[in-house]
């Protein structure tokens, strides 16, 4: 999957010196994870579009609670903490997949409301009392602790739900039904109102969609084979082991140095590499038999999700904020020109 990225002036009135047009391809991709190259850019656009990813694209999360009983061992402010933390996911009618919010909900400071509205926020009822649960419970728990967990949140909003696990593998290994929030024991109950409200991490982390957001450059590996050639095997292997990343191997058939597959994954650029061959090389000034040298301009993207929304729906949302933002600025450009 290869995704062109153009960001057109409203008025395009000449073409600009070395003009750019990044582009997207998809390496891997999952639900709560993707890999993908940027190319044909620089480390402006690439650091752009992380922190838009990290810090400016909108998530929903829970801003406000208010309590009615809690009678558990944590006190309001740090079951407060916990509630925020939570990943709120918001799925958009007739999709499978968690996507972005800032079509469906408007800021709070924005909206018109009195206090709060469904425009605005999302409330979730939480209510838990032990000694009835414990009832229902097998007989080989009930001297068990109760876990409250994100399932025993319930939403006014059929859309908009918590995200209890990032995958059906990491729900088949929990022992919870959801992410715990706190244990209630005998005589114990909590009863709760949460409100969730559009936001950015920009304001608080607790809107941040992702876990992971980094990029690497990618390697430019560039092997002598002529300068190869004057190479034993014995050294061509010590090449090889010499380089910590483990980026080179040897040939089966023809015996000649060769870079993995799965170099980009792995190159870190460390010196060892050099400083071997260094030793090999009968004059200082001859040329290296390997070089190792990052792109300026092709950057391999790593990207994993909370789980408030898919990490496909995370790279289109940061570059739609990124769009409106050139947008903007060329509108503000024109406005001084005039």
């Amino acid at each position: 999957l290869e995704l062109v990225l153009i960001f057109p002036l409203k008025k395009k009135k000449k073409k600009m010196p070395q003009q750019r047009f990044p582009k997207i391809e998809i390496l891997s991709i999952q639900p709560h994870h993707i890999q993908f190259i940027l190319s044909e850019t620089d480390t402006s656009m690439a650091n752009a579009i992380r922190r838009i990813m990290i810090a400016e694209v909108p998530t929903l999360a829970i801003d406000l609670v208010e309590y009615a009983e809690n009678s558990s061992v944590l006190n309001d402010e740090y079951i407060a903490h916990r509630l925020g933390l939570l990943p709120i996911r918001y799925v958009p009618e007739g999709s499978m997949r968690g996507g972005d919010c800032h079509t469906a909900f408007l800021p709070h400071t924005e909206c018109v409301c009195y206090d709060r509205c469904p425009r605005c926020s999302v409330e979730f009822e939480l209510d838990v009392d032990f000694d009835k649960v414990n009832m229902t419970r097998p007989d080989q728990d009930r001297d068990l602790p109760l876990t409250v967990t994100s399932r025993d949140l319930i939403s006014n909003n059929i859309l908009v739900a918590p995200a209890h696990f990032l995958n059906e593998e990491e729900q088949d290994e929990a022992h919870d039904e959801g992410i715990s929030i706190v244990k209630l024991g005998p005589g114990q109950n909590l009863k709760l109102k949460a409100i969730a409200r559009m936001g950015i991490s920009k304001e608080h982390a607790k809107w941040c969609p992702v876990a992971v957001a980094t990029y690497r450059f990618w390697p430019i590996i560039t092997i002598n084979d002529e300068a190869c050639q004057m190479l034993t095997m014995e050294q061509k292997q010590e090449l090889v082991e010499a380089c910590p990343d483990r980026i080179l191997e040897l040939d089966e058939i023809t015996g000649n140095l060769v870079a993995v597959e799965n170099a980009y994954e792995m190159a870190t650029y460390t010196e060892d590499l050099k400083v071997a061959q260094d030793a090999m090389k009968k004059r200082p000034e001859d040329d290296d038999f390997v070089k190792v040298e990052p792109s300026t301009d092709r950057f391999v993207f790593s990207v994993e999700t909370t789980g408030a929304m898919d990490a496909e729906e995370v790279l289109f949302s940061a570059l739609r904020v990124l769009k409106d933002r050139m947008n903007y600025l060329a509108a503000e450009v024109e406005k001084l020109k005039d």
